[in-house]
């Protein structure tokens, strides 16, 4: 399927009025570049939410003795991010403020993304839109579709390495994170992916 056919697709989820569309995978897959791409594709119908915004503070995370597994299930506010959505879901004449994570800081902003009731499509996306597990079990209920995305594994752990290294880590430290804690999240995460409505490979 290519980009204007999903495009297509996610204008059609809002035809009648506001829909959710969450986009799922591991770590490196892509996720947060294509919400952006359809969100700028469907202009005003559109705003983009991201889960990555109930990350633990990084303080938090240290107190927790998490701060070397931040990406990992017990690293977000769950039941916080479930509470968003449903609001979104039932969103009637006020603006909602959702929460954004920062990379350049590391930490999540709050209030950053306003949601306004006329905004016909939410797009969230997300590692772990498809845990049955609670409270993560709550977030599929909410969403009127998920798509899965399996890029090659090669491909992702490389643009994932980058990425780390993009934002100040060394080769070393990089290669160590992608292939690590990253690793062990996205055997989780692909474990789900035959909970999705469409699975993009490649």
């Amino acid at each position: 399927m290519n980009f204007a056919e999903l495009v297509d697709r996610a204008r059609g989820l809002a035809a009648g009025g506001r829909a959710m569309l969450g986009i799922c995978g591991a770590p490196g897959a892509g996720k947060s570049t294509l919400a952006c791409q359809l969100v700028e594709a469907l202009g005003d119908q559109a705003v983009y939410v991201g889960m990555d915004g109930f990350h633990l503070a990084q303080v938090e995370l240290a107190r927790l003795g998490r701060a070397e597994r931040k990406g990992a299930l017990d690293t977000f506010d769950g039941p916080g991010y479930v509470n968003l959505l449903q609001r979104l879901r039932n969103q009637s004449d006020e603006i909602v403020y959702a929460p954004e994570f920062r990379r350049e800081i590391e930490e999540p902003v709050a209030c950053a993304v306003p949601v306004f009731p006329d905004t016909r499509l939410v797009v969230t996306e997300g590692n772990y839109l498809l845990v049955p597990d609670r409270p993560w079990g709550a977030v599929r209920e909410l969403l009127d579709e998920v798509w899965f995305l399996r890029p090659d594994e090669e491909e992702r752990h490389r643009r994932l390495i980058a990425r780390h290294e993009a934002f100040g880590r060394s080769s070393a430290e990089a290669r160590d994170r992608a292939l690590g804690s990253d690793e062990r999240n996205a055997t989780v995460i692909n474990a789900t992916a035959d909970r999705a409505d469409l699975v993009l490979r490649g």
